[in-house]
């Protein structure tokens, strides 16, 4: 599973084997381990929610998903799910999950367990 963090927004991309084992067991996990300490971001299916929610502590962001949709997610064509957190400071929080499709340029990242590309055709990743 890929984090992207930028301003308010957090965005998770999982390969087809992550969203597998996250459809099966309700929880995907990845850690950092910076040596000293552990950074992890989890996402967590979750009951009774309409839409993404975020929560973070003991240097773990943590994002729920409504339970009801992470069953068959890893089936369909469903390539993921946003949300809006308000938040009590007035701001809010994009959030973000997705389906990580492999890219169309020459990555040296391993993809071969990416969803292929449906832009395939055009030069964007």
């Amino acid at each position: 599973m890929k984090i992207r963090i930028k301003g308010n927004s957090i965005r998770y991309r999982l390969t087809k084997t992550e969203v597998e084992t996250f459809c099966k067991t309700g929880m995907f996990k990845e850690n950092t381990d910076f040596g000293h300490s552990v950074f992890s971001y989890v996402l967590k299916a979750k009951k009774g929610i309409d839409s993404l929610e975020a929560s973070y502590g003991e240097n773990t962001i943590t994002l729920y998903l409504d339970d009801k949709k992470q069953s068959g997610w890893d089936i369909s064509d469903k390539v993921g799910f946003s949300g809006t957190m308000d938040l009590p400071n007035g701001k809010k929080l994009l959030l973000l999950v997705e389906k990580d499709f492999a890219c169309l340029d020459n990555t040296a990242e391993d993809q071969s367990d990416n969803y292929p590309n449906p832009k395939s055709d055009s030069n964007i990743c």
